[in-house]
């Protein structure tokens, strides 16, 4: 099988993640969907409507956003242009693929570091130090006391009050809740990455981006229907 064609876990381990990651993804689509449709049920019908809905389906689909982009670049369905590059010979080509991948790899560090240096005051935690790279930690004012606008806070999260703000109780959803998937999933990008230059490397994927699979398909049903 052509290395251009998506990866598929052969481990039941592999599978496993898979399953997890589809199943999160479709879950927070699922959630998002309810949301937006009793919403609307109730402001029409009733005249009236869940004053934080908006805000969870906003942070719900930032994190489908997050997921999905890991995701997509595990199964290389990520749309690209290849129009140039498939005129080179293998070799070129696969130097071009292999560059391409170490750039990517290289960008997914630079998100990861923004990313914690984004979050990290929302847990009150310290930034790194460093430019383009993290050298180290430096303390930073905390922001552990923000809170969303509209989110009521969950019974089964109050123990952040004492974990990250000193004991004071939120009367809302703290910020740091739907900021924790920036890091998880920047730091999933940058695995997936690091993972598919492996694979490039080893000769098992020829591309970052989307195969063919339409083409061959279309090619398969025409000869299936040839015969």
């Amino acid at each position: 099988m052509s290395g251009s064609h998506r990866h598929e876990p052969t481990s039941g381990m592999g599978r496993f993640i898979d399953t997890v990651e589809e199943t999160l993804i479709a879950y927070t689509l699922g959630i998002m969907t309810v949301l937006t449709f009793v919403n609307v049920a109730r402001r029409y019908l009733f005249n009236a409507s869940l004053i934080w809905g908006l805000e969870v389906v906003l942070m719900l689909f930032a994190w489908m956003v997050l997921l999905g982009i890991s995701y997509g670049v595990k199964k290389t369905t990520h749309l690209g242009v290849d129009a140039v590059t498939n005129l080179l010979p293998r070799g070129p080509r696969r130097a071009l693929a292999i560059i391409a991948a170490f750039i990517c790899v290289f960008y997914a560090v630079l998100l990861m570091k923004g990313a914690w240096d984004y979050w990290a005051p929302f847990a009150g935690l310290d930034v790194t130090s460093g430019r383009w790279f993290p050298t180290g930690f430096t303390p930073t004012r905390s922001r552990a006391f923000m809170e969303t606008d509209q989110v009521p806070m969950p019974f089964f999260l109050n123990f952040l009050s004492d974990l990250i703000n000193d004991g004071d109780a939120y009367g809302k959803l703290p910020d740091v809740v739907p900021y924790t998937m920036l890091p998880i999933g920047c730091a999933l990008l940058l695995l997936r990455f690091v993972q598919a230059t492996v694979r490039i490397l080893r000769g098992t994927q020829d591309t970052l981006i989307v195969s063919h699979e339409a083409e061959d398909a279309v090619e398969d049903a025409a000869q299936k229907m040839g015969n």
